[in-house]
């Protein structure tokens, strides 16, 4: 009998419970203790970071890697070689190993197959899939180019062409572009002969856009090979 009168005081004890606490008054939000007044909240990246290439165009690329994303994000490399050599491969084909041009020409740093032959690479298409061999070849072309040029680097160097310093991470870059000749003709002409490629790039362009590097690691070398 006890245990039945009971059960008529607990149900209703537990509802008066539950009332309470679904109506108990909440305390009321103290705005100041989430404000951000004094706190350091700018977070600059660096100009050169932020602003990689505005002036690339890149319609002309045929990229066949089916998972390349217009969405990429680099380390500040600075004036490094690998800055050097990471910033030429953007402005070729955005970094992507597996692009082809519609002039054919291919990979990362968009090699011909004649300059790929000069370096000891006969076969295009297992090149192409090689990004270890592509990274070999743009070492090996730029330390021909850079014994072709060494006249020319020692020369020039420092002195301004056209509005264009003259350094010899430019003329490394200019002669990846339209080969070591065409370079030569531009120092030579002092700017007066300025070859372009078939997508508007020229020599003084690539020269000036590829000014200040350290490109000291690279050796010249009238030899030198793309060998694993």
């Amino acid at each position: 009998m006890i245990k039945k009168i009971s059960n008529y005081f607990v149900i209703p004890l537990a509802i008066c419970a539950m009332l309470y606490v679904a109506l108990k008054p909440q305390e009321s939000l103290n705005i100041d203790d989430y404000s951000t007044v004094g706190l350091e909240l700018n977070y600059d990246m660096s100009h050169n970071l932020a602003s990689l290439d505005e002036e690339v165009e890149y319609d002309h690329l045929q990229l066949s890697n089916p998972f390349h994303s217009t969405h990429l994000y680099f380390p500040h490399l600075g004036k490094s070689y690998i800055g050097f050599k990471e910033a030429l491969a953007f402005k070729e084909s955005r970094g992507n190993y597996f692009s082809v041009n519609t002039l054919g020409y291919l990979g990362k740093y968009q090699f011909g197959a004649e300059t790929l032959k000069l370096i000891g690479i006969y076969n295009p298409n297992q090149f192409l899939y090689n990004p270890k061999l592509q990274e070999k070849a743009f070492l090996a072309n730029a330390e021909r180019n850079k014994w072709i040029l060494r006249k020319d680097i020692k020369r020039f160097e420092g002195k301004f062409i056209n509005g264009v310093e003259v350094t010899e991470s430019g003329i490394l870059a200019a002669a990846h572009l339209a080969g070591p000749g065409s370079v030569k003709k531009f120092l030579r002409s002092y700017g007066r002969t300025n070859v372009s490629d078939a997508y508007g790039s020229s020599v003084k362009y690539y020269m000036k856009k590829f000014s200040g590097y350290d490109t000291s690691f690279i050796e010249a070398d009238k030899k030198a090979k793309a060998i694993l």
